[in-house]
């Protein structure tokens, strides 16, 4: 899966990462989303960018006007047509504009509903709130748990499973060392994928493959697809 695109050769959550992704193979791509004043949603990794200051603040015509690169949500589904398409939630009680009211979660949910395509989503989140909130609207969507560190592997699981989410999704580097594909196995009997982030080096693709991770997020689709064939 493209990590917000094939980033290494576009700027990252743009259309030409996106389509760039597309290009090298990528089986998917993985984009953050924020919701705009007006209610849109649009494509882009921090609360805040440059020249706009809190997305949350502006409506899409200001942020489009500014930042031309910034796409929306629905610009970026229609040029991943054929593609799975990992949709994060960037939501977090410390970043400016915090989305204590889950809105960004029913607007994803609403766009993929028009859309009719729910079955080629995966929404997922470090804020587990987002992806509850996901849940609860629609039970039918792919929902994934992002974290890093902490919690634990075998907690991660054990929460999601708890919460009804369908993926782990943690840094790759948690599951270094001879407990990965034990730590996988045991996230598989319950039941979840794992798919990990983000992952550049071949060495560690080829590892992290053969542990049998679902997924791997990378910044070069190219470069997986030709170690992973």
């Amino acid at each position: 899966m493209g990590h917000r695109g094939a980033s290494l050769v576009a700027h990252e959550n743009t259309i030409a990462a996106f389509i760039a992704a597309r290009d090298q193979g990528a089986d998917g791509v993985e984009l953050d989303v924020h919701a705009t004043a007006d209610g849109n949603l649009v494509v882009h990794h921090d609360a805040e960018a440059e020249g706009v200051g809190i997305l949350a603040e502006r409506t899409v015509a200001e942020i489009t006007a500014a930042l031309p690169f910034v796409p929306t949500l629905d610009a970026v589904l229609d040029v991943c047509t054929g593609l799975l398409v990992n949709i994060e939630i960037k939501n977090s009680p410390n970043d400016s504009g915090f989305d204590r009211d889950e809105c960004v979660a029913a607007a994803v949910v609403e766009l993929l509903h028009s859309r009719n395509m729910l079955d080629r989503v995966l929404v997922s989140s470090f804020h587990l709130p987002s992806i509850d909130r996901v849940r609860e609207l629609d039970a039918g969507i792919d929902t994934g748990y992002l974290f890093v560190l902490d919690p634990t592997v075998l907690i991660a699981a054990g929460i999601a499973v708890e919460r009804g989410h369908s993926a782990i999704h943690p840094f790759f580097g948690v599951l270094a060392g001879e407990s990965a594909a034990e730590l996988i196995d045991a996230a598989h009997a319950q039941g979840l994928q794992v798919n990990v982030w983000t992952v550049n080096d071949e060495a560690e693709m080829i590892r992290l493959a053969n542990a049998g991770v679902d997924a791997i997020m990378t910044d070069s689709p190219e470069l997986a697809r030709r170690v992973l064939g």
